[in-house]
This record gives structure tokens, sequence and C-alpha cells, in this order.
């Protein structure tokens, strides 16, 4: 599955590899990318996540995704100052799950930044919440939760990334999302097995399906990371930079969304196809609902 759904972050990616002012990259400019991974890639993903800000209607409107790719709408706000990383997050009270579901979206996804503090409780509140909304309007729930340092842990160096992921897992999981979406153990660097012994640390603590996203993963590295997590029983992966961020410096972006782009999802797809383990196979007997399927 294809991830689509950066918003300042994007700006900023789209800045660096161009060499253009931050401030000079329009909104127009951030959605006509969007879309052009949704024709490049959609054709060989099951999903493609966007935002509401920046090309969903578009994508919609103009019907770009082929009838196998299911739409995936954000429908996270996210706290972020120009440039950073995103910092906190919440459900956006724009998105109407039901009127979403009518204008044919598949599966509404959250990021969750989560962290040792005294949040917890409320993070899971709303994860919580995020579920329940899924599944009210027979809609497929994506959880992301994203692992962090508390503001101690990064100055003392307590914060151990492989252990962070599983106690996210560990707390969220269970709330029972239709898909959960993690990070790669170790930033993907390692070996297939010793990355695989890691990932099956997350597959012990959860009992839904699974996916591994790129973020903070070397593009090189994750075709290593994708087979090492399906090994460990991931069922595939949902990612963004590590697909189509070579486009975005590329002299033609569209040549290379359809060339080099492309061919790299579809060589990770047939990593899933050989290693990975079906989301039906996933879920115990008898826990699946109408609604958790994109």
């Amino acid at each position: 599955m294809v991830a689509m759904d950066q918003r300042d972050s994007l700006r900023t990616m789209m800045a660096e590899h161009t060499g253009t002012p931050r401030d000079d990259i329009g909104d127009a400019r951030m959605t006509a990318f969007k879309l052009s991974v949704a024709r490049a890639l959609g054709p060989y993903a099951s999903a493609l996540l966007i935002d509401r800000r920046y090309g969903f209607r578009e994508l919609l409107d103009q019907r770009i995704l082929p009838g196998t790719c299911a739409p995936v709408l954000a429908v996270d706000t996210l706290t972020q100052e120009p440039g950073g990383p995103v910092t906190d997050t919440a459900l956006d009270p724009a998105v109407n799950p039901a009127a979403a579901a009518t204008a044919g979206v598949r599966a509404l996804k959250l990021l969750v930044i989560w962290r040792r503090d005294r949040h917890r409780d409320s993070r899971v509140a709303t994860a919580a919440r995020f579920v329940e909304l899924c599944r009210a309007a027979g809609l497929a729930s994506v959880l992301e939760p994203v692992a962090r340092p508390t503001p101690e842990e990064e100055a003392d160096g307590s914060f151990r990334l492989n252990d962070a992921i599983v106690e996210a897992a560990a707390e969220l999981a269970p709330l029972r999302p239709s898909l959960y979406k993690c990070q790669v153990p170790d930033g993907g660097a390692g070996t297939v097995s010793g990355l695989a012994a890691e990932a099956a640390r997350i597959d012990a603590v959860v009992d839904v399906p699974w996916v591994v996203l790129s973020q903070g993963v070397d593009p090189a590295a994750f075709p290593r990371a994708v087979e090492a997590a399906c090994r460990a029983g991931a069922s595939g992966f949902l990612a963004g930079r590590a697909l189509w961020t070579s486009a975005l410096g590329a002299a033609d972006p569209e040549a290379a969304l359809h060339g080099p782009c492309a061919e790299r999802l579809r060589a990770l797809g047939e990593i899933v196809d050989r290693h990975g383990r079906p989301w039906w196979d996933a879920r115990p007997a008898g826990t699946r609902r109408g609604g958790d399927t994109a």
C-alpha cells in the first residue's frame, strides 16, 4: 500500500530535493505531485492513503485509482512546526466517516505519536474512539502509532526504539483496529534474520493484521526490512518515502514515478507475496467484523 498523506513534511521534502525555497512550494504543487503518485503507483497497490487537504477530493472526483486500489483517508490533524517533525495528533473533527464511506473511501487512518508520558491514557482513548467510529461507518481502521522518546529519555539516552515499538503495540493493538501500522525495528538496519527476530516481538503482541511503514528507514534497506517483517508475521507494508522520494528531485518526475518508483513497488509487492501472511490468517477465527476489510 502507498502512503501519500504527508502534509508539511512533503513541502519540506520537495524543497530539499528541488532546491526551491520552502515557502515557494505551493499547495497546488503538492496536490499535483500526490495525484501523479496515485496515477503511477495506484495500479500496483492494494490501497492508497491520502489526506483531506491535498488531493483527496480530486482523487475521487477524477476517479484516478483503479478498482483494485482502495482509497484510504487520513483523519489525523497534525501538530507540527514548519520544517519540523509531527509532535502530536488528534482526530480531525471535519471528517465525517459516514460521508467518507458514501464517497467511496474504504478505510480511515489515524496517526498516534506514542510516548511514555502522562498523556498515554488520553491517546488510548482517542485511538479507541477512532476504531469505533470506523466500525460504525462500516470502514476499516488503520491505526499508526509512532514511538518517540520523552524529553527525559532523549536527554539521558534511555530510549530504546524496539522496546517502545513493542510497548506501544501491546497498549494499542488490543483496541482491535482492522490494520495495525508500525515502525520497522532498528530503523531497518541489520540482517533479515536479526530484524525478523525483533519483528517477532511485535507479532507476539499484535493479534490483528499488521504492516510496516517506511519512515526512518533508508530506502535501500526497506526491501530487506519488509522481508524481515513478513517473515515474522506481517501482512505487508504501507509506505511512502521509500517508494516515491527519488521522484521529487528527478529531472522528469513523471518518468521516475512510472519507471523506477513503480518497479520498486512491484518488487516490494513480490516480497510480500513470497513471505507475507494474508490478513485473513492474522485474525483468530470468529473475530472478523463486517467493516474490517479494505
